[in-house]
């Protein structure tokens, strides 16, 4: 998978993102869900991917993520963020996965 940030979603991972040793991985949240289907897309930092995560690549960040939910995503990724409410946003060109895309410290 291939990930774009917008300027304003770097400026708000910059800080999290400095010297902490940690990168950005994209969770798909089936917990509590009732089907696989219908999965929350989540952001966490982590200290290390788990052993079978693939790592999409990303400008300026790459980003880790489970091949198992790859499937549930288009290809190319653009994390943006609306300051108006305070949350960040995961979309393509042809979708918005959320509006509401947690960052998880």
């Amino acid at each position: 998978m291939q990930f774009t940030f917008t300027p304003d979603a770097v400026g708000q991972l910059e800080g999290p993102l400095a010297d902490t040793g940690k990168s950005l991985k994209l969770l798909y949240d089936t917990e509590g869900c009732g089907c696989v289907m219908n999965g929350v897309p989540t952001l966490a930092l982590v200290r290390e991917p788990d052993p079978q995560d693939k790592l999409g690549e990303g400008a300026p960040y790459s980003v880790w993520y489970e091949p198992n939910y790859e499937v549930f995503f288009e290809p190319e990724l653009k994390i943006d963020y609306n300051a108006a409410r305070n949350a960040f946003v995961l979309k393509s060109d042809s979708q918005i996965y959320t509006a509401n895309l947690r960052l998880l410290k």
